[in-house]
């Protein structure tokens, strides 16, 4: 999509990695009055189109609670909720989270911004269909709820596949969440002077800040591999968050929690079907950082005329078949190239 800013893919998965740590540790802990606050916190849309949703309001409350099958969950960055609209048409961050059956483990495939595909019609907007970049799928469903609607409907039929829910993430207190456990300790693995801030990184481990872990992850020019370098170090960060957050001992901290609690919501719109809050916390309790497995799309970089674009390429269609199957473990096993350990 033309004119569209650069990826939000760092503080997706910064909202995310806490939005996991937080559901695990609450799980656990938290009292009805906790959990009510949360549920009142957010902002609950209808975000799945209806191609797109896997099944019916009530089923989705009985798969959460109940367990039984693999649970496929759509998270996307943007300005959804930011207070000027005009701003808030952007989805720059997809990423498709498949939770296995017995909730101990999810892959996150992320969907470049820039992947050409074929964009199904959108009646609510008089959108006909078009093959776009993925990310103006969100733009011709008229942005806000009805902008991921389209943005499902899309990954729903490029992967044949469903999603039990869905979530917009906006990031404007996520810093002071990193502040709030006292930072996160990276190791810089590549030099890279951050191309926002003129901060440099030299090589070697040292605890960030919530505005340096930001700057860091968001850096992607002068790195041998660009975005997937970025996409690398956010991965390391999302495991950063994690291990801070239970190592020391947040998750099972009240007062931390309501205070992750206060902030997450304010950032997060919701669509789990007929699941109720503590339903999903319930389902992600046993999730863990060690857990979690980085898929990146099979795809590459082509120029088409002046402009760039994301191009599928011979391996893709064999990670939708996995998806769609929910045998990602297999996958990711012949096609290493493809997989990030967190």
């Amino acid at each position: 999509m033309r004119g569209v800013r650069s990826s939000l893919w760092p503080k997706i998965t910064l909202g995310l990695g806490l939005a996991l740590v937080l559901l695990a540790g609450v799980g656990l802990v938290a009292t009805k009055v906790l959990t009510n606050r949360y549920e009142s916190s957010l902002t609950r849309q209808v975000l799945l189109a209806p191609s797109a949703r896997g099944m019916s309001p009530q089923a989705q409350n009985t798969a959460w609670r109940d367990g039984g099958g693999p649970l496929n969950f759509l998270l996307i960055g943007s300005d959804l909720r930011a207070d000027d609209p005009d701003e808030g048409q952007r989805s720059d961050t997809i990423i498709i989270v498949q939770i296995n059956a017995e909730r101990t483990g999810a892959h996150l495939v992320s969907i470049p911004r820039d992947l050409l595909v074929d964009i199904p019609e959108f009646p609510p907007t008089d959108f006909y269909g078009s093959r776009e970049k993925i990310n103006a799928a969100f733009h011709f469903g008229g942005g806000s709820a009805g902008g991921v609607q389209l943005l499902s409907a899309t990954l729903a039929q490029l992967a044949d596949i469903k999603f039990e829910g869905a979530a917009v993430i906006d990031f404007g207190g996520f810093e002071r969440i990193i502040d709030l456990l006292g930072g996160v300790r990276l190791c810089v693995d590549a030099e890279v002077t951050s191309i926002h801030t003129d901060r440099h990184f030299p090589l070697g481990c040292q605890v960030f800040s919530g505005a340096e872990a930001l700057d860091y992850s968001r850096q992607r020019y002068g790195l041998d591999n660009g975005d997937y370098d970025r996409q690398r170090h956010n991965q390391q960060l999302l495991k950063a968050i994690f291990n801070t957050a239970l190592d020391g001992g947040i998750a099972n901290n009240p007062i931390k929690i309501d205070q992750f609690i206060r902030a997450l919501g304010a950032s997060l719109t919701l669509d789990t079907g007929g699941a109720t809050l503590t339903d999903v916390l319930l389902a992600l309790r046993s999730l863990r950082p060690d857990g979690l497995v980085g898929v990146t799309v099979p795809s590459y970089p082509e120029m088409i005329g002046a402009e760039s674009f994301v191009l599928l390429n011979e391996e893709a269609p064999q990670l939708f078949d996995a998806l769609h199957r929910a045998t990602l473990d297999q996958w990711a096993l012949v096609n290493p190239q493809w997989v990030h350990a967190l």
